[in-house]
C-alpha cells in the first residue's frame, strides 16, 4: 500500500566513508560488522542533515554529519575519550555544537557524586571552546532553532534544552568573528535565557515550521503550541484543552527530538503515542492518540481544523496484545496512517472525515510493510519520512499507484473501492497513464455497483481534484463524491467491518498572542476553523447537482411550447452557456477523435447555462467574500472542464476500441467494439442525468447513431420511447438523406417521423424524396394558405370556416383558383426564395380529395 522509498541509509552513505577514511574503522572489512565501531543516529536537521557518533577500539567518541544534498560525510567533533551521547544538533550555519552527554560512572567512582547528564555548548568552526551548559540528574534534550531568515550571514543562534523534569529553556547565543574566520561566542559566561514552558508531561518538536507542542496536565490536558520567529522572539498562539485517557503518560515524552540511545527506560518506545500533525497546504491540524492496551486496540484523531474527533476500535479477532499497541503514526496531507505492524493500516482522508467509506483500512497481506517491521522504533520527519532508529534508515513514504489500482479489481467491497477510487482521483492527481487505467475500470465494470455510481464518483471526484485549489473554501461548498446525492446511504458505506467508529465535538480552541503574528498557516487554521462554524449552521452548503432538477423540467417545459418567445431569462441563460462554450477546448475540432461540440444541441445548451445559473447563485450566497467576478470565473470554468471530461472520457474509449469515421455511418451494422462504447457511452448518459449534469452539445446525436447500428431496430425505437435515446435534428436529416427508400428503411422512417414534435417534422419532410412527404407539404402549405387568407379577406367561403360548419367536400376548382391567385402574393415557408408549382398542388389535392371520398386507396 505505501512506498517506503530509502533516501538515507546508515549502511550505505556513512559505514563506508568510516571504513576509507577514520581509524576507528580500519581493519574492519564488512560494513555489516562494524558493531564495535556503534554507528549510532541520533538526529535529524531541518536541512535533512543525518547527526550522527561512531565509537571506536581506542575509545574515542566522534560526531559526523551526513548531507542529503552533497553526499558528503564530515567529522563534527571528536572526543578523546569514550562518552555516551542522548542528544545533539547543529546550528544552521555549522558553528556551534550542541551535545547531551550521559554519564555512566565506572564501579571505582560510583561512591563520587556525579550527575547523571551534562550539556555541552562546543565552537567548532574551527574546534575551540566548549561550555557546560547544565548538569543535572535528568535527560536533557538539545535542539537548535532554524527559522528561515533573509539575512546572508547571522551572528546568533538560538538553542532550546528540553529537560524530563518538565520545563523547557532557550538560550541565546551571540557570536562574533575573530581573524577572519574564527566564529567564537561572545561572553559565554554570561548567556541570555528565557524560560518557554514547564510542567509538561509530553513534547514535540516541529523542525519543519519550528513550532513546540507541549502538553500541560490538568483535570482536562491542556495543548499548546509555541512559536518561534526569526527575531529571537518566541509567542505561545495556540492552546486547546484534550479529553486524553487518564494518566497517558507516567514521565515526560520527546517527539521528533531526536533519539536517546543510551536511555535504559523504554517507555517511550513501548507506551501510548501522542502526536501533532499540520499542514498549510490543507489549512489543518490533527491530533493522534494511541489508548492504552484493552481488549481492542483504540486510537483517536482530533480534526482540530473541523472541530471534531473520531475514536476508531479495531477488533482482534482473537489475538491477544501485550503491552500498549505500537501504532505508528504518518501524515500524508491528505491522509493519516495509522499502522500496526502484523494488524493493519488505516489512511484516515484528513479533509473529507465524514464517511467511513472515504477512508481506506487493510488488514492481512495488504496491510503488511515489510520494512516496518515489529520491534522497529521509528521518528516522524517532515514531509512524510520516518526514521528508523535502530536500523539507521530513513524512509520517504507515499502511497502506491500499482497497489491501489489492484486492490480496486479485485476488491469485493464497495466501501473499499470506493475509497480507493476516491484516493486515485483526488490525492495522487492521476497522471494520463494512471487515469487511462481507471477509466479501463470503468469499461470493465460499466454496471453501476449495489451502493454508488463509479462513473458519477469519478466525474465528481475528478472535477473536485481540478478545482478546489483555487480557493480557500470550495473544497466546502463543491460536490467531492455522488453518495451524497442519495437520499439514503447504502448500509455498507456507513461503516469498516471489524471497525468501530464514534465522534465527538472537541472544546473550541483559543488563540492567542498579537494579531500581527497571526499570518500565513495561522491565520489560514483561524479563518477555516471560523468557516466551518458557518458551513455546520447553514443547511446544504455543499452544492448537489440534482437540485437543479425541478428548474430544469421548468426550462424544458418553456423551451418545448409551441410560441417560444425570447424571454430575458432564456437569453441570460443563452449567454452563461456561450461564455463556458467559449473555454472549452474547440481548436481544430476536425482533429478532435470525437466530434462532438460540432452542432447546436438546444436542451443541452439550456442545461449548460442553467448549471452556471444555479452554481454562481450557490457560491455567491456561501462565499461571497470571493467577488462577483471571481465566482463568475470559477464557475464558468467549472462547467467548461465538466464537459471536457466527457469528452475526455469519450475520446479515451474511442482510442481503447479503435473506433473511426466509419461508425457515423448508417449503411453497416455495428461491431462489438461499437457495441462496448455504445454500452459505455449509455452508462455515461445514466450517470450525468442522474445528476442533473449537461453533456456536451452533439453527445446526444453520437449516441442514436451507435445505437441505431448497434440495436435492432425495434429495441432502437424502445429505447427512443424511453427516453434513453434522441432524435436529434442532425441525426434524422442525416438517416433521411442516407438510407435509400427501401421497404425497411422506409418503415423505419416513418416510425422515426411519427415520433418528431411537429416543428422538426416539417422541415424533415423538405429533405425526403418521397411521394408521402411531398403530400404532406402540399397539405401543409394548403392549410396555411387557406388559414392566411381566411385572416385577411372576407368572403362567403370565411363564413364556411366557423367551427358549426364541417365541410365534407371543397369544390376543386375554387381552390384550384384560389390558389393560382395567391401563388405570387405567399411563399412556401420552408423554401423561402421559391414558389410552389400550383399545378402540383391541384393534383395533389384532387388525390387526397379522392382518398377522403373513398374512390381510391392510399
Amino acid at each position: 500500500m505505501l512506498n517506503l522509498r530509502a533516501t538515507f541509509d546508515l549502511q550505505k552513505d556513512v559505514i563506508p566513508h568510516i571504513l576509507r577514511n577514520d581509524d576507528s574503522g580500519r581493519g574492519i572489512k564488512d560494513p555489516c560488522s562494524l558493531s564495535e565501531a556503534d554507528v549510532r543516529v541520533i538526529n535529524v536537521e531541518k536541512d535533512g542533515g543525518v547527526l550522527y557518533s561512531w565509537k571506536g577500539p581506542a575509545c574515542i567518541t566522534r560526531i559526523g554529519k551526513y548531507d542529503p544534498g552533497t553526499k558528503q560525510n564530515k567529522v563534527l567533533y571528536t572526543f578523546d575519550k569514550e562518552v555516551f551521547v542522548s542528544s545533539c544538533s547543529l546550528n544552521k550555519e555549522e558553528t556551534l555544537l550542541a551535545i547531551s552527554l550521559s554519564q555512566k560512572s565506572k564501579r571505582e567512582e560510583r561512591l563520587i557524586p556525579v550527575s547523571k547528564c551534562k550539556t555541552l555548548l562546543i565552537e567548532i568552526h574551527p574546534k575551540n571552546n566548549i561550555k557546560v551548559l547544565k548538569a543535572v540528574d535528568c535527560g536533557i534534550r538539545v535542539q537548535f532553532l532554524a527559522p528561515d531568515s533573509e539575512k546572508p550571514s547571522v551572528l546568533e543562534s538560538h538553542l532550546l534544552l528540553i529537560a524530563e523534569d518538565g520545563y523547557i529553556e532557550q538560550f541565546h547565543i551571540f557570536l562574533t568573528k575573530q581573524e577572519g574566520y574564527r566564529v567564537v561566542i561572545q561572553n559565554p559566561e554570561r548567556l541570555v535565557k528565557d524560560r518557554v514552558a514547564e510542567d509538561f508531561t509530553w513534547v514535540q518538536w516541529d523542525v519543519a515550521t519550528q513550532r513546540l507542542f507541549y502538553l500541560i496536565p490538568r483535570e482536562k490536558s491542556m495543548l499548546k503550541c509555541v512559536q518561534f520567529y526569526p527575531d529571537r522572539n518566541f509567542e505561545t498562539l495556540f492552546e486547546l484543552s484534550l479529553e486524553l485517557p487518564a494518566h497517558l503518560f507516567t514521565s515526560v515524552r520527546f517527539v521528533s527530538l531526536g533519539y536517546d540511545h543510551c536511555k535504559e527506560d523504554r517507555q517511550d518506545d513501548e507506551g501510548p503515542k501522542l502526536v501533532v500533525f499540520s499542514s498549510r497546504a490543507e489549512r489543518s491540524m490533527c491530533v493522534c492518540y494511541s489508548h492504552p492496551a484493552q481488549e481492542d486496540i483504540s486510537y483517536t484523531i482530533a480534526f482540530v481544523h473541523r472541530g471534531c474527533s473520531k475514536t476508531f476500535t479495531v477488533a482482534q479477532q482473537g489475538r491477544r496484545l501485550r503491552g500498549n499497541p505500537d501504532l505508528l503514526f504518518l501524515f500524508l496531507d491528505y491522509y493519516i496512517v495509522v499502522y500496526l505492524a502484523g494488524g493493519f493500516l488505516h489512511l484516515i482522508n484528513s479533509r473529507q472525515q465524514d464517511l467511513c467509506c472515504h477512508s481506506i483500512f487493510l488488514s492481512g497481506e495488504d496491510a503488511r510493510l515489510c520494512q516496518l517491521g515489529a520491534g522497529s522504533v521509528f521518528l516522524n520527519l517532515p514531509e512524510a519520512s520516518l526514521l528508523d532508529v535502530r536500523a539507521g534508515i530513513v524512509y520517504k513514504a507515499d502511497i502506491s499507484q500499482a497497489f491501489l489500482l489492484d486492490l480496486l479489481y479485485r476488491s469485493r467491497l464497495d466501501s473499499q473501492r470506493l475509497a480507493v477510487l476516491h484516493c486515485m482521483l483526488v490525492y495522487l492527481s492521476p497522471d494520463s497513464e494512471l487515469e487511462l487505467k481507471i477509466i479501463d475500470w470503468l469499461c470493465e465494470n460499466v454496471m453501476t455497483l449495489d451502493t454508488f455510481d463509479q462513473i458519477q464518483e469519478f466525474i465528481l471526484a475528478s472535477l473536485y481534484r481540478m478545482v478546489y485549489q483555487q480557493s480557500l473554501s470550495l473544497d466546502k461548498v463543491l460536490p467531492y463524491s455522488s453518495v451524497f446525492e442519495k437520499k439514503d446511504l447504502a448500509p455498507g458505506l456507513k461503516e469498516i467491518p471489524g471497525v468501530k467508529c464514534t465522534s465527538e465535538l472537541l472544546s473550541q480552541p483559543v488563540f492567542k498572542g498579537k494579531a500581527r503574528n497571526f499570518k500565513g498557516y495561522w491565520e489560514e487554521l483561524q479563518w477555516n476553523m471560523e468557516k466551518m462554524k458557518y458551513f455546520e449552521a447553514v443547511p446544504h452548503p455543499r452544492y448537489r447537482t440534482s437540485q437543479i432538477q425541478a428548474d430544469w423540467t421548468r426550462l424544458l417545459a418553456q423551451l418545448s411550447a409551441e410560441e417560444k418567445k425570447s424571454s430575458s431569462s432564456l437569453r441570460h441563460i443563452e449567454e452563461n452557456t456561450r461564455k463556458v462554450l467559449s473555454m472549452v477546448d474547440t481548436w481544430r475540432l476536425d482533429k478532435k477523435v470525437v466530434p462532438l461540440f460540432q452542432e447546436e444541441d438546444q436542451q443541452q445548451r439550456a442545461l449548460i447555462g442553467l448549471m452556471v445559473d444555479k452554481l454562481r447563485e450557490h457560491l455567491n450566497r456561501h462565499l461571497p467574500r470571493l467577488g462577483k467576478k471571481k465566482i463568475d470565473v470559477l464557475v464558468v470554468n467549472y462547467v467548461a472542464k465538466l464537459l471536457e471530461l466527457v469528452r475526455h472520457m469519450l475520446e479515451t474509449v474511442w482510442l481503447k476500441h479503435k473506433l473511426g469515421p466509419a461508425v457515423l455511418s448508417f449503411k453497416h451494422q455495428g461491431s462489438s467494439a461499437e457495441w462496448a462504447v455504445f454500452h459505455m457511452m449509455c452508462r455515461i448518459l445514466e450517470a450525468t442525468k442522474g445528476l442533473c449534469l449537461p453533456l456536451p452539445p452533439g453527445y446526444h446525436t453520437l449516441l442514436a447513431v451507435l445505437g441505431l447500428r448497434c440495436l435492432p431496430r425495434h429495441a432502437f425505437l424502445q429505447h427512443v420511447d424511453h427516453g434513453l435515446l434522441q432524435l436529434t435534428e442532425p441525426f434524422v436529416s442525416r438517416l433521411i438523406t442516407d438510407l435509400d427508400n427501401s421497404e425497411d428503411n422506409e418503415q423505419l422512417k416513418f416510425s422515426i417521423m411519427k415520433r418528431l414534435p411537429e416543428s422538426m417534422e416539417q422541415k424533415i419532410y423538405q429533405l425526403w424524396d418521397h411521394p408521402i412527404s411531398s403530400a404532406c407539404i402540399s397539405r401543409k402549405y394548403v392549410q396555411g394558405l387557406l388559414e392566411k387568407h381566411a385572416k385577411t379577406k372576407g368572403s362567403g367561403f370565411m363564413e364556411r370556416e366557423k367551427p358549426c360548419f364541417q365541410p365534407e367536400f371543397l369544390p376543386l376548382t375554387y381552390l384550384a383558383k384560389l390558389l393560382a391567385d395567391m401563388e405570387n402574393l405567399a411563399q412556401n415557408p420552408f423554401e423561402q426564395q421559391e414558389n410552389v408549382d400550383a399545378r402540383f398542388v391541384e393534383e395533389t389535392a384532387l388525390k387526397q380529395t379522392l382518398i377522403l371520398l373513398g374512390l381510391e386507396e392510399k
